[in-house]
């Protein structure tokens, strides 16, 4: 069985979950997934416990101070000899950092494959709100490692083809041609509307103004010339 906890140091909550002993301990190891911070207490017998990093924090250095201090709580209490001590330290990794017992190391025992990618919390005392809290959202349940794995990889599929299609509608299609861009704003000191064409719409706009300016100075000349005919007669 494993136990799971909800967090509410963040907005959604954050998931804590930790095995039920040693021995489930080297299958949460074996499970994890690349998003899991592991926990421990720093040279004491303790609970594994993992957090599994909120999409809303981008890395597992930038865990926040209450987060953190939910997690190095929840392991503390869950070690037999650091329960009672004061001023401990909690160490976390990500999961992928840690190796796996090897045939020459105790059951539950583990290593790090990288040492400088281990951070230490400083944890003054025990503080009975926080672990009271936690506690209170506990959730055992067998899971189904292969089934949740499967199920991520679907999750994440479809985060990348929504990401995909929002990419695509964004981008403008090569084959549509510009047209002459027409804003129409508010011009308040003038009490209408006024019209803002951009570059292409102006010069065809003076094109066409050219083109009534001829039409117009050709019909005025056709009207002086009716009326000299007109006086002939006279």
């Amino acid at each position: 069985m494993v136990r799971f906890f909800e967090s509410n140091a963040i907005e959604p909550c954050a998931v804590i979950y930790m095995g039920k002993d040693k021995v489930e301990n080297e299958e949460l190891l074996k499970h994890g997934l690349p998003e899991d911070v592991w926990f421990h207490v720093d040279k004491l017998s303790s609970a594994h416990v993992y957090l599994r990093l909120p999409e809303q924090i981008a890395s597992w250095t930038e865990i926040p101070e209450a987060l953190l201090e939910d997690c190095a709580q929840l392991v503390k209490a869950n070690s037999i000899e650091g329960n009672k001590k004061n001023n401990l330290t909690v160490i976390y990794t990500p999961h992928s950092n840690v190796k796996q017992k090897t045939g020459d190391m105790a059951v539950g025992a583990v290593s790090f494959h990288n040492d400088r990618l281990v951070k230490r919390y400083f944890v003054k005392e025990r503080k009975n709100a926080i672990v009271n809290r936690l506690n209170k959202t506990l959730n055992e349940r067998q899971v189904d490692y292969d089934a949740e794995r499967q199920e991520r990889e679907r999750s994440l599929g479809r985060k990348k083809k929504e990401h995909a299609q929002a990419q695509n509608y964004s981008k403008p299609s090569g084959d549509i041609k510009k047209k002459p861009l027409l804003v129409t704003i508010p011009i308040v000191c003038m009490h209408e509307l006024t019209r803002v064409y951009s570059e292409e719409a102006v010069a065809e706009q003076h094109r066409i103004d050219q083109r009534r300016a001829r039409i117009k100075a050709a019909q005025g000349d056709d009207e002086e010339g009716d009326e000299s005919s007109d006086d002939s007669f006279m």
